[in-house]
């Protein structure tokens, strides 16, 4: 997608640039809370080492995040997301991560070759180290209940609060004139939905996902003061902030799909380093780490960096006086031989199919069974259970 929760872009940490005072110090209080929720993570980790937690702490530690089936996931989702998502998951967090089926057409007229797209994120969540046991992997589709919470939680937003969020106005910008669909115009609402439907306590965004998360901690605690004479059905969701940089395409633009200017995670090592080797770069023979001056050179060794687990600085002064070319062969390197055993699970998982379709069974299962009772805890709390 775009991204469900987190994403599928890979967002940056960095505070906002000078100039909105509000912003910067919205983005302060949630950098904050964020390094708070961390800290009681690990925490969490340590203490259910040493014994069981009871359900109601477990629930505090609880996940949602996902991405859209619009094609397949690149680096820009393995460094951002999908390496997160594993470590949350080895420190106990229970996670629920949705495949944003329905919202493929929020921005456009078909939904594409949806099925294998689907298939695709599972190999690629399962080869990553998302364990069905731990993980709850489910489609938007396949939970009816979780999409009955839409109309409750339509009433407690208005139509100025959804038509100035920042992304229903970033993607209305790139439709190229299309009007604006009532499903793009409650996305904010749907993302609402995912998250509150299975209790999720905490939520790993970027800095320009923020705004969504707050509609939905507003929803949730709209929800409780209208319908639920104040107490508290829905907790309020916790923003965990991405430290992943922006990353940018091998064009030097914004990383997408949909411009092809991407590595995939599916890709050979022979297709990767033929993406690596059209890479962008410039003319200097010396190779620095200036993010302003020189941003495409600096975004091949921040993507090294990310890989090689050491700072962009220091990657280019092993390349030094090597040029493009050389920084290039890092790169390369650094991509191949990381996710050499991501790509050898994934071909064994694309070798069982039917594994694949059992675990988004099971995921589809535990989560409607999980959004039954959250629905029906509404339909009580309103007074609706004839």
């Amino acid at each position: 997608m775009t991204s469900t929760i987190t994403s599928s872009t890979t967002r940056s940490a960095t505070p906002p640039a000078p100039g909105d005072a509000d912003e910067r110090a919205t983005y302060a209080v949630a950098l904050e809370r964020s390094a708070v929720l961390d800290a009681l993570i690990d925490e969490h980790a340590t203490d259910a080492a040493k014994d069981a937690e009871d359900a109601e702490d477990a629930a505090r530690f609880r996940m949602l995040t996902g991405d859209r089936p619009t094609g397949p996931l690149h680096i820009g989702h393995y460094l951002a997301s999908l390496r997160n998502r594993v470590r949350l998951q080895e420190k106990g967090v229970e996670t629920f991560v949705v495949i944003a089926d329905y919202q493929v057409i929020t921005d456009r007229d078909s939904v594409g070759e949806i099925g294998a797209n689907v298939q695709g994120l599972v190999l690629d969540y399962l080869a990553a180290g998302l364990d069905p046991a731990r993980t709850t992997i489910f489609t938007h589709s396949a939970v009816p209940a979780l999409n009955q919470l839409m109309l409750p939680f339509l009433s407690l937003v208005t139509d100025a609060e959804l038509r100035r969020n920042p992304t229903v106005k970033d993607e209305l910008a790139l439709s190229d004139g299309r009007p604006l669909s009532g499903l793009l115009l409650t996305y904010p609402v749907h993302q609402a939905a995912d998250i509150l439907f299975c209790h999720s306590r905490i939520v790993p965004v970027g800095r320009d996902q923020l705004p969504h998360l707050e509609q939905t901690r507003a929803i949730a605690r709209r929800f409780n003061q209208r319908y639920a004479a104040g107490h508290s059905v829905f907790a309020e969701p916790e923003a965990l902030l991405s430290e992943v940089p922006l990353l940018l395409g091998t064009d030097g633009t914004k990383m997408s799909k949909s411009k092809g200017n991407v590595i995939n995670l599916r890709d050979s090592a022979d297709e990767t380093a033929a993406r690596v080797r059209a890479a962008r770069t410039d003319s200097e023979r010396r190779i620095t780490f200036d993010p302003k001056g020189r941003p495409a050179v600096a975004n091949l060794l921040t993507i090294a960096g990310l890989f090689l687990d050491e700072a962009p600085e220091a990657v280019a002064e092993r390349v030094g006086d090597g040029g493009a070319q050389a920084l290039k062969r890092v790169v390369t390197d650094a991509v191949n031989e990381s996710l050499a055993g991501h790509r050898a699970r994934r071909a064994d998982l694309a070798r069982d199919p039917a594994y694949v379709t059992s675990v988004l069974h099971e995921g589809n299962a535990r989560a409607n069974e999980v959004a039954e009772r959250t629905l029906a805890t509404v339909r009580a709390v309103m007074g609706m259970s004839y």
